[in-house]
C-alpha cells in the first residue's frame, strides 16, 4: 500500500487510541511506543502496513491527534454522544469505531488543520479499512455533524460532504 504520510498518521492515531484505551496506557507512553516500534526508522519485518508498521507516517500529526483526543476526551466524547443516535451510547460502540470517532473528532476540534471535508473523507477511508458493514456510514454521519458544529464556516448552506469545495 502506497499510503500518504498524513493518512498513515490517522491510521496510527486510531490504533494508538485503541491501544491506550484497551491497555489503560497514557497517551505519552503509547505515542512513544508507536514512534519507537511502528513509525519511521528501520523496522523489523519489512516495515510494511501489513506488518503493523506505518513507516512514513507524519509523526507530529499523529502525536497531535492522539494528544488532542485524550486531553479533550470528555469534550470530544460529549460531542460524539450528541451526534450518535440515542440507541447508540458511546459504551455500545465497538472500541475501534470509538477510536476512529475520537481521532476524527479531535482533528476537527483542532484549528488550523486539514479542511473538514478532507478529515471526514480520511476517517471514512480508515473506517472502510476496519469495517465492511454500516460502521463507515456512521463515521461519515457523526463526523459530518461534528464538522458542521465545530467548523460551520467551512460549510455553505446546503452543501454536502461529497460536494467539491
Amino acid at each position: 500500500m502506497n499510503a500518504r504520510p498524513r493518512t498513515l498518521s490517522r491510521v496510527a492515531a486510531v490504533q494508538a487510541l485503541y491501544q491506550a484505551e484497551q491497555g489503560e496506557i497514557s497517551p505519552e507512553t503509547v505515542i512513544d511506543q508507536f514512534v519507537r516500534h511502528r513509525i519511521g526508522g528501520d523496522l523489523p519485518g519489512g516495515g510494511g502496513l501489513e506488518d503493523g508498521h506505518l513507516k512514513v507516517a507524519d509523526v507530529p500529526l499523529f502525536a497531535r491527534i492522539v494528544r488532542t483526543a485524550t486531553q479533550q476526551q470528555d469534550t470530544v466524547d460529549g460531542m460524539i454522544a450528541q451526534a450518535l443516535p440515542e440507541s447508540w451510547p458511546m459504551t455500545r460502540l465497538d472500541p475501534v469505531l470509538r477510536a476512529i470517532l475520537r481521532a476524527g473528532g479531535a482533528e476537527l476540534w483542532s484549528a488550523g488543520g486539514a479542511p473538514a471535508k478532507v478529515v471526514i473523507n480520511e476517517y471514512l477511508n480508515v473506517a472502510h479499512g476496519f469495517f465492511s458493514g454500516e460502521e463507515p456510514r456512521m463515521v461519515n454521519g457523526v463526523l459530518d455533524r461534528l464538522a458542521r458544529l465545530l467548523r460551520a464556516e467551512e460549510f455553505s448552506a446546503g452543501s454536502q460532504i461529497g460536494d467539491a469545495p
